[in-house]
């Protein structure tokens, strides 16, 4: 039997690790902290967090995928709905693992595992919040803006169009005046000419 990468099986084979870690899963997903012996903490971790990566996607090949390890549909609806909305903008990291001593039985060390649902981080959520209204506040200026240029447009070419008109009427005007004196001017011609 090869070895795992991550020490020696819990258990028996490789077949019954597999089951126990699917079985803990679940466990955590449904109740969202489960205690356990500290090396069973620490192999579930990495696997319930990939879990809840394929949760994140939120796609019919990944809940496939996470209903071949876990059986129970009502677990797998509460990671792809619940859990994976809380965790939504957490970059990893979803579990926590915190020691709580020694069993009374056998002295087992053990531990409490829970799945962390609370915001990143206070300050991080202020930062978030911050950028988003400072891009609300910009993105609202521009619109301002994309506003009031087309009104000074309009209010430029209605002071240009009542300028180019006086300056047409004046044209109108000094050409009305030119003709009667071009006209006299052709009647003195001819007169001087008979």
């Amino acid at each position: 039997m090869p070895t795992p990468a991550k020490g020696p099986r819990l258990g028996g084979g490789a077949a019954h690790e597999r089951l126990m870690l699917a079985n803990l899963s679940a466990a955590l997903f449904e109740h969202k902290r489960i205690t356990t012996t500290v090396t069973k903490a620490k192999r579930l971790k990495p696997y319930a967090e990939r879990l809840v990566t394929f949760a994140k996607r939120g796609d019919l090949a990944s809940r496939r995928r996470v209903l071949g390890l876990i059986s129970n549909k009502g677990v797998v609806h509460e990671l792809f709905t619940d859990i994976a909305q809380a965790v939504e903008n957490r970059n990893g990291g979803y579990t926590r693992i915190t020691k709580i001593g020694n069993r009374k039985g056998d002295n087992a060390p053990m531990a409490v595992i829970e799945l962390v649902l609370e915001p990143v981080s206070a300050k991080q959520a202020v930062v978030a919040e911050a950028t988003s209204a400072a891009k609300r506040d910009a993105d609202k200026k521009d619109a301002e803006k994309a506003e009031a240029a087309p009104v000074e447009t309009e209010a430029a070419e209605t002071e240009e169009a009542p300028a180019a008109e006086a300056a047409e009427t004046e044209n109108e005007a000094a050409a009305t005046e030119e003709a009667p004196a071009a006209e006299e001017a052709d009647a003195k011609s001819e007169k001087d000419a008979k």
